[in-house]
């Protein structure tokens, strides 16, 4: 005998998992916690903006600690819109997506600025603020101003694909995974309801090896019944991603001082200081930022972006001009601070420092 999925009103649906929420909310630190926003404790909603533009793309444990750093030196959006912009890079440094950083800094401006320091609590006024879309401004929405906008990131769809049994591969099923969504949402406390859907697909829900005996819809999981949660969300297969070279050019100077550049504000790395580099292409053409015997470094740096894998290598030299350089500008030691660098310009500073700073 086949079993059959309990039928659940949405209304039941968002009871059970905002009951399960109340015990098993994540700790994190922008997160008002269930027991005090029911207290009437309101979430800051520059803390939940902040963390949602870190989180795109990145995992809680990653964003955590910036997180903590940025409101520590930042504390409100004021603070970070009269923030220097090299700081502001300086301290995303490694976090990727680097164009989330210049829009996090014009979204500060703007805000503080244009709108008095508050940020807007309808979906729609939401929208029109820099570097925010359609999921960041529906969980600004929800979380910061309880709004009934429909959140849908990664571990909500993989709960809707489940909850209904959808077969359609992504990325073709995000529009019907977002209807589902919707007809769940509830009116009453939609913003923890957000937050427990999301932390049901981190905790519970995950990709592999579904958690389904402690899983508090489980009963009218149709996904469950038909032994196939393992399985969803089906996924188109990924094309492989191409490879690109290139070559990073690592100077000091004889007094110490390291040739840097800021890269331009579009583009990959847009805004973050940089070794001098060639084009990342197929077949790269040489252009050292200064005539000089460039030494080649035993071994290379492997790094991937969103749509690439890049090689690059390292060639080192020692400049006894400070003025020799057509491109960037030597950074006095004292200065310099490798965590500043993106995660690629590191691995090669973390190379070719120790060719340099021993000759």
């Amino acid at each position: 005998m086949q079993l059959k999925p309990e039928t659940q009103t949405p209304g039941r649906t968002a009871q059970s998992l905002l009951a399960w929420y109340d015990k098993c909310a994540r700790d994190m630190p922008w997160r008002v916690p269930p027991q005090d926003r029911k207290a009437g404790v309101l979430p800051d909603p520059y803390r939940v903006w902040l963390s949602e533009i870190m989180l795109q793309q990145t995992t809680v444990a990653t964003v955590r600690d910036y997180f903590l750093r940025f409101t520590m030196r930042w504390p409100n959006v004021a603070a970070l819109a009269n923030a220097a912009d090299s700081d502001v890079m300086g301290e995303w440094a490694g976090l990727g997506y680097y164009a989330r950083a210049r829009n996090l800094l014009r979204c500060a401006r703007f805000v503080d600025k244009d709108l008095g320091g508050n940020f807007p609590d309808i979906y729609d006024d939401l929208l029109t603020l820099p570097g925010v879309g359609p999921y960041t401004a529906a969980a600004i929405a929800a979380i910061a101003f309880d709004q009934p906008a429909v959140v849908v990131d990664g571990n909500v769809e993989r709960v809707m694909a489940r909850f209904f049994n959808i077969q359609t591969p992504l990325p073709d099923a995000k529009k019907i995974l977002k209807e589902l969504a919707g007809e769940l949402t509830p009116t009453a406390r939609p913003g923890d309801y957000a937050q427990a859907v999301m932390d049901l697909g981190a905790t519970v829900c995950t990709p592999r090896s579904p958690l389904c005996a402690v899983c508090p819809i489980d009963a009218a999981c149709q996904a469950r019944v038909a032994g196939t949660a393992a399985q969803l969300p089906v996924r188109k297969p990924k094309p492989a991603k191409p490879v690109r070279r290139g070559v990073a050019y690592v100077a000091r100077s004889i007094d110490g001082a390291w040739l840097l550049e800021r890269r331009g504000e579009r583009g990959l790395l847009g805004g973050m200081l940089a070794w001098p580099c060639t084009e990342w292409s197929d077949a790269p053409e040489e252009a050292p930022p200064f005539p000089a015997n460039w030494q080649d470094v035993e071994g290379e740096v492997r790094h991937t972006f969103t749509h690439f894998h890049l090689i690059l290598d390292i060639k080192v030299a020692k400049a006894t001009d400070r003025t020799c350089a057509s491109r960037g500008a030597f950074m006095e030691q004292s200065d310099f601070r490798p965590s500043d660098l993106p995660t690629v310009m590191r691995k090669v500073y973390d190379i070719a420092s120790t060719v340099l700073m021993s000759s």
